[in-house]
């Protein structure tokens, strides 16, 4: 077994390290004012991040999804509202796309995508249907060659800005989960209305909103996959995205110890550094450890993916350790800095707030846990 990293993945990890250092202090001041950080975003996508594993013929980088999981780690450390944003782009469309996607699709969609000239967003969650997707209740109707969709989603990332969305619709009521079908929409289309930005307590810049659809009226071709088939496609791009909502929470969670590692080292108490204390020594070994097995999972789910083995159990797995982890690892350095972790003007307070939107998006941890039973009842884990 080696865990060696080839030169291509070292390559692509120190290249977002680099990145990431370049937009640290402007991240701290984005987040402070609670603004897009517009700024990072252009400099990632012109440093080729928006579109890693993403077909190299379509623009992307055709890297594998472990160099992805690898820039995500380091990229999260340092905004991760910005690191949510472009996983919108590469995770929750482009490779939804890239998987079912027409080649006409893929000739016209991705490469924008791809290079980060536009953004997007993945609107499945509506009012009354949340991981329940058999209560979902937009609607697409066929008329011709035409769809007319019609509903509401709710809390879309990007949703203020995404040009284009990846909806999911029924197509056949009657049928329930079985009759949703997933469509490309143009978010400038006539018929479609976004609703005001939602003030969340985390991901500040990564804005989230609501977008109604009145009679929108869509080509044929705006139908990905097949007809009745579209919670195949969203579950099976959830799978991928929450390898890489995991690295993400690695990311954090290495923030979060980095600085708490650095205040024990550097504060005082009773005559010694915090550091020198047992107990605070404990708290962050543990953090250590959790992180290097947040990692590990994140990266074996990744490998799986690259060798195209089945991986959503792992998946699973993965978001829900490392997102509990980076909570975890949130709630001790806050501990370790005693009243200095609270204060805005350290970051402890913000990694804090975005580590608990970890645990909710992609899938709750609950239903992550629901996953990993089912697989375990059923006999499906070999442990390999």
């Amino acid at each position: 077994m080696d865990f060696t990293l080839t030169p291509g993945q070292k390559t692509v990890q120190e290249k977002a390290r680099q990145a990431a250092a370049e937009v640290k202090d402007l991240a701290f001041r984005l987040d402070r004012e609670g603004r897009f950080p517009e700024e990072i975003l252009k400099q990632w996508a012109e440093a080729g991040f928006f579109g890693i594993s993403l077909p190299r013929k379509f623009g992307g980088g055709g890297q594998d999804y472990v160099c992805y999981c690898l820039a995500q780690m380091e990229l999260a450390q340092v905004s991760p509202s910005a690191a949510l944003i472009l996983h919108l782009n590469h995770s929750l469309f482009g490779l939804a796309l890239a998987q079912f996607g027409t080649l006409e699709q893929q000739r016209r969609f991705l490469p924008p995508v791809a290079r980060g000239e536009v953004l997007t967003c993945f609107a499945l969650t509506e009012p009354e249907a949340g991981s329940d997707p058999g209560r979902l209740q937009t609607t697409a109707v066929q008329s011709g060659r035409e769809w007319f969709l019609t509903g509401r989603k709710n809390f879309v990332t990007s949703g203020d800005r995404a040009r284009f969305g990846l909806v999911a619709a029924l197509t056949d009521p009657g049928q329930g989960p079985k009759g949703i079908s997933a469509f490309i929409v143009d978010l400038k289309t006539p018929g479609v209305k976004r609703g005001p930005v939602e003030e969340k307590m985390c991901l500040g810049g990564a804005v989230s909103t609501s977008l109604e659809f009145h009679e929108v009226r869509l080509p044929a071709e705006s139908l990905v996959g097949e007809l009745n088939q579209g919670l195949k496609v969203f579950l099976a791009t959830l799978e991928g995205a929450r390898v890489g909502a995991a690295a993400q929470a690695v990311g954090i969670g290495r923030a979060v110890l980095a600085h708490a590692l650095d205040h024990a080292r550097r504060r005082e108490q009773f005559g010694q550094p915090l550091a020198q204390f047992q107990n605070i020594q404990w708290k962050l070994a543990d953090m250590a450890t959790e992180l290097e097995a947040s990692a590990l999972l994140t990266l074996k789910a990744a490998w799986l993916k690259d060798q195209k083995r089945p991986f959503g159990v792992a998946a699973a797995m993965a978001k829900r350790f490392a997102t509990d982890a980076a909570m975890h690892a949130a709630l001790e350095g806050i501990q370790i800095l005693g009243g200095y972790g609270v204060l805005k003007d350290y970051p402890l307070e913000r990694f804090f707030r975005d580590a608990k939107a970890g645990q909710i998006y992609e899938g709750t941890n609950e239903i992550m846990r629901l996953i990993i039973a089912r697989e375990l009842i059923r006999g499906g884990m070999t442990g390999d």
